[in-house]
């Protein structure tokens, strides 16, 4: 068996998977309440992924990572924005990096589209490690507002807006 990890865009094919992924990895945990394989499947079918990737081993998937569209008003203009959510492992793989690996991959692709600023809900001491900032994101109006909302600008030079409203995609608003 081979520690090497492989990270792809997550086609059609992958979707059982990638569900079966989530579902294990959020089980028993405070949060998802395995909400968030529907939320995968809701965001894929209303055209909102921006970008979905899987790692594998061993021709095995092994996590996933999406990030969908979010509708940013910064400054009283538009901005490309998108939100992370979510990250899943397989259990027995969790704090071994592929989480890490996922999202950087996933950054560096939204870069490569011109996104401008992604958010998160999430782990306060995680997330900071990719450049995501509480502060920053506290500066935008939204439903999810509060100290697990984070924000990070994916162009590092460019100056943070003053302020805006962040609207995740609507499949968001139909969860719970």
């Amino acid at each position: 068996m081979s520690d090497a990890i492989g990270i792809r865009a997550a086609t059609a094919a992958d979707a059982e998977a990638v569900d079966a992924i989530i579902r294990a990895a959020f089980a028993g945990t405070d949060f998802g309440h395995q909400g968030e394989a529907e939320l995968v499947r809701m965001i894929d079918a209303d055209g909102d992924a921006l970008v979905s990737l899987v790692a594998e081993r061993d021709a095995l998937i092994v996590g996933h990572v999406l990030f969908s569209r979010m509708d940013i008003e910064a400054d009283g203009g538009a901005l490309a924005g998108a939100g992370l959510a979510p990250v899943s492992v397989v259990p027995g793989l969790q704090g071994q990096g592929i989480g890490d690996a996922l999202i950087r991959a996933g950054i560096d692709a939204l870069r490569e589209q011109g996104v401008a600023i992604s958010f998160v809900l999430g782990h306060q001491a995680y997330y900071p490690r990719f450049g995501y900032s509480p502060d920053l994101a506290a500066r935008f109006a939204s439903r999810f507002a509060g100290p697990h909302f984070m924000a990070m600008m994916l162009d590092s030079g460019a100056a943070w807006p003053l302020g805006g409203r962040a609207d995740y995609a609507p499949a968001f608003g139909r969860m719970g």
